[in-house]
């Protein structure tokens, strides 16, 4: 791998981990999602920074260009941090539904409650009854 390839890597990876950390940091990211990101910030630089490594990979999963390797890994993780982030996308469209459900329940019955009061107060308001006239 070129030494200017490999610069290059390095400083982007590096700079994934100054941003996720600082997106931690300023409240914006969620630590949970946060270690998926730093676990493939960490992985990306090991094999951007450990040659030989890179390397014996590329080999084995029969790629002759050794960098492309590492777009390989990258590609692997965006695909199983999307998959992840559908899973929960998908489990929060479920509880919006349901919490949908229980607010229109809610509102149903506070309507009936209101109805119901009006109509005590109508039952309940005191007949006026015609004045009588003395003669």
């Amino acid at each position: 791998m070129d030494t200017r390839i490999q610069l290059v890597s390095i400083v982007v990876t590096a700079g994934l981990f100054a941003l996720v950390f600082e997106l931690v940091r300023r409240r914006r990211l969620m630590e949970r999602y946060a270690l998926l990101w730093l676990f493939s910030a960490a992985v990306l630089l090991a094999l951007s920074v450990w040659r030989q490594l890179l390397q014996v990979f590329s080999d084995a999963v029969g790629i002759a260009y050794a960098p492309s390797a590492l777009f390989l890994v990258a590609l692997g993780f965006i695909l199983i941090l999307l998959l992840h982030f559908s899973l929960v996308i998908s489990r929060l469209t479920d509880q919006n539904k349901v919490l949908a459900q229980k607010l229109g329940l809610l509102q149903q019955q506070v309507d009936e409650l209101q109805i119901a009061r009006s109509v005590d107060e109508i039952e309940l308001a005191p007949t006026s009854s015609s004045p009588t006239t003395e003669t």
